[in-house]
């Protein structure tokens, strides 16, 4: 009950394959490998000299300023303003 069998797949493979037309589904596995295509050379193409964002600095717990302020202020489900 848990796995399909290869005759599972293969008759959906049929199902699908005379519901959508070879040529579609071709386009479409055309345009998903462009796809992938343009993204990796984006990826490789990036300028060296561009500026990049600041990281944020993220400190551990174990490493938090214990004399910070942790209080926070919002609103509650009225509006008004907590402390």
């Amino acid at each position: 009950m848990g796995s399909f069998s290869i005759w599972h797949w293969l008759v959906v493979l049929a199902i699908v394959v005379i519901v959508f037309g070879t040529k579609r589904l071709r386009n479409v596995g055309q345009d998903l490998g462009e796809a992938v295509k343009g993204f990796k050379q984006g990826m490789r193409d990036e300028d060296p000299n561009a500026p990049r964002p600041p990281l944020e600095h993220r400190p551990n717990a174990d490493t938090q300023d214990s004399t910070a302020d942790t209080t926070r202020t919002g609103t509650d489900s009225n509006g008004d303003r907590t402390p």
